[in-house]
């Protein structure tokens, strides 16, 4: 159903079965797949690819301009899967020209009430972002992470994946998979509380394998070898399962440093 009441543009596109409530905002350059629910007073500004049954809350807004002073104004996009929820006053903006033109979600998140995810984030699947956690640009978010309310990520950081970060975090540098992480003031005291082992249960990881990555985990963040020698160790000594590998490259390729 189309409320009377929304502006939709000509120009844009919308699938079957698709619900815009009462004051909700349309505008150019928008598809929205089949099934999709936009709330009322929701703004759907321009530059958006949306898939299959997503679900847009009353006040939020996608696709609206960077906040980046460079911008001027390109044709840059906010792409979306399919079954994402975004609640009310959520924000989710375009991307820029020079990071790639493009801010992603991936399939089945939930970005709660307040959220910001600023442009060229790119979001995986299955995440869960509660309420006014804060996105910087150019932040990569692996599937099924779980990131706290009121947390603040740095740009260019990257969440791995299954990993949980307590709310009102500050992240400065990069959290490593599978991993419980509250780094509540950067580079002071602990920032690493052992292994998701919830998340990694709930996600079907075998419990043979969350032994080996415990191993890891303790090879890697509580030895007081250097870091290059800690990968080593693991890459050497511990059997070389797929999860295993994902912890070991996504450490060497961290370019903000790796918490530990």
């Amino acid at each position: 159903m189309i409320h009377q009441t929304a502006i939709i543009d000509p120009g844009a596109e919308l699938g079957t079965d698709v619900s815009v409530g009462p004051y909700a905002v349309i505008g150019p350059k928008v598809t929205i797949g089949d099934g999709c629910v936009i709330g009322s007073h929701a703004l759907i500004e321009s530059h958006v690819r949306m898939g299959k049954g997503n679900r847009i809350a009353p006040f939020a807004s996608v696709g609206a301009p960077p906040q980046d002073m460079k911008f001027r104004g390109e044709d840059t996009w906010v792409e979306m899967g399919d079954e994402n929820i975004v609640r009310e006053f959520a924000t989710i903006n375009r991307g820029t020209p020079h990071g790639g033109g493009i801010t992603s979600l991936g399939n089945k998140n939930m970005v709660m009430a307040y959220c910001h995810i600023a442009h060229d984030c790119h979001i995986g699947n299955r995440v869960i972002i509660a309420n006014a956690a804060t996105f910087a640009g150019h932040i990569t978010v692996e599937d099924g992470a779980n990131i706290g309310g009121l947390v603040a990520i740095h740009q260019f950081v990257r969440i791995g994946t299954l990993c949980i970060i307590g709310g009102t975090s500050a992240v400065g540098k990069d959290v490593p998979p599978y991993v419980m992480s509250a780094p509540l003031r950067q580079g002071k005291g602990k920032n690493l509380f052992g292994l998701n082992l919830i998340g990694l249960k709930r996600n079907g990881v075998s419990e043979e394998t969350i032994a080996v990555l415990k191993k890891a985990y303790s090879m890697i963040f509580r030895s007081k070898d250097s870091l290059k020698e800690s990968l080593a160790r693991v890459e050497a000594e511990l059997p070389q399962l797929p999860e295993v590998k994902h912890l070991v490259e996504f450490i060497h390729k961290s370019e903000r440093g790796v918490l530990r």
